[in-house]
């Protein structure tokens, strides 16, 4: 019978295998170190280091070949976090997002690049396509849509000014709270600040449990969450790293009214992705007004056997009563099915705008 190996050895077999990781990881990162060099001396002048197509692989392998007792998202992230650290090694990037600190996409910035990166607050959707344009930031990030309140239509409508791409998306599990602040008096709570939309996902909860609280709509839960620092009969809806960013106390955890609250933001750049394998592409499609002229969008995407994923109008700035359609579909623009359905939308006299083909969110 073997005999059950004591906790000093285990701890000892614990402390070898870390070091064998710390050495495995500083190795990986001599070769990230390589990679750059060798993209500087064959791309010349600003080489692009970071590569949503490459990283999307790296990722969905990790994933498949995981045999736990790690769960495969854990995994991925360990990996995420290991890829960063390397990347900023070849090239510190910034990337801007909708601010300020501790909004959910704040959270989605580290969930897609990790802590590697600068993330760069600002102060409006337009603000972050107007930095990552002037080269001020490599990259940004903006909310598209939420899977409870819909489009975020000020995201859509910048496309409509912008040159930008679509080069990467990221889902994020959207949990807000309750918080408050250490003046409230938690018996006194008159008013509830919070984001439009997030008041909104919260609705059922608040009348059942807060009916009497005002809602007050601000720019961002973040924002909600810095002003209960002096008041003592305000609460706020936000997300837990505002909280502990703000040192907000949470009183009710998980006030969605749906568990699946989801919220889907993109990554945007100026450069082309690569197809991964597991792609999606983002057009604009928009044409005279004509009897049939959704049909004709829409009718191609059946016949070509290319599965839609999101359909959106919004009004035109060229002209009034007129339309543009925002679309998402499964494929790559390099795909032939892609490239023959595109082909066929523009010689039926419609005006299509490629927004970006990108690799599907793995984490």
């Amino acid at each position: 019978m073997s005999k059950q190996p004591t906790l000093e050895q285990l701890r000892a077999q614990i402390d070898a295998l870390d070091e064998k990781l710390q050495g495995l990881i500083n190795e990986r990162a001599s070769l990230a170190q390589s990679v750059a060099s060798v993209k500087r001396a064959e791309e010349g002048g600003e080489p692009i280091f970071y590569r949503p197509e490459r990283e999307a692989q790296v990722l969905r392998m990790v994933k498949e070949r995981n045999q736990g007792p790690l769960d495969g998202e854990v995994i991925a992230r360990l990996f995420r976090e290991v890829m960063s650290a390397c990347l900023a090694l070849e090239q510190p990037m910034k990337v801007a997002f909708l601010g300020p600190e501790g909004t959910f996409t704040h959270q989605a910035v580290l969930k897609h690049f990790g802590n590697g990166v600068t993330a760069v607050p600002m102060n409006a959707i337009d603000e972050v396509f107007r930095e990552v344009d002037a080269g001020a930031a490599n990259y940004g990030i903006v909310p598209v849509e939420n899977s409870t309140e819909g489009v975020v239509t000020h995201t859509l409508d910048t496309f409509m000014e912008s040159g930008l791409k679509i080069c990467g998306e990221v889902e994020l599990r959207i949990h807000h709270h309750l918080m408050i602040g250490p003046a409230t008096r938690r018996d006194s709570i008159s008013r509830i600040y919070s984001h439009q939309q997030t008041l909104a996902q919260c609705r059922k909860w608040l009348d059942s449990h807060m009916p009497n609280a005002e809602r007050i709509a601000v720019a961002s839960n973040a924002q909600a969450a810095k002003r209960l620092k002096d008041e003592w009969n305000a609460a706020a809806i936000a997300g837990e790293m505002a909280a502990e960013l703000y040192g907000m106390e949470v009183i009710h955890r998980n006030v969605e009214d749906r568990p699946d609250n989801t919220t889907r933001f993109i990554i945007i750049g100026k450069q082309d992705t690569p197809t991964s394998g597991k792609d999606k592409t983002s057009i604009m499609a928009s044409g005279k007004n004509r009897p049939g002229l959704l049909y004709s969008v829409l009718e191609p995407f059946k016949r070509h056997g290319v599965n839609l994923t999101r359909l959106e109008s919004r009004p035109s700035r060229a002209e009034k009563w007129n339309y543009v359609f925002f679309i998402d579909f499964e494929g790559h623009r390099d795909d032939p099915g892609v490239q023959n359905l595109l082909a066929e939308l523009e010689a039926d006299s419609l005006n299509i705008r490629f927004l970006g083909s990108y690799p599907k969110a793995v984490l």
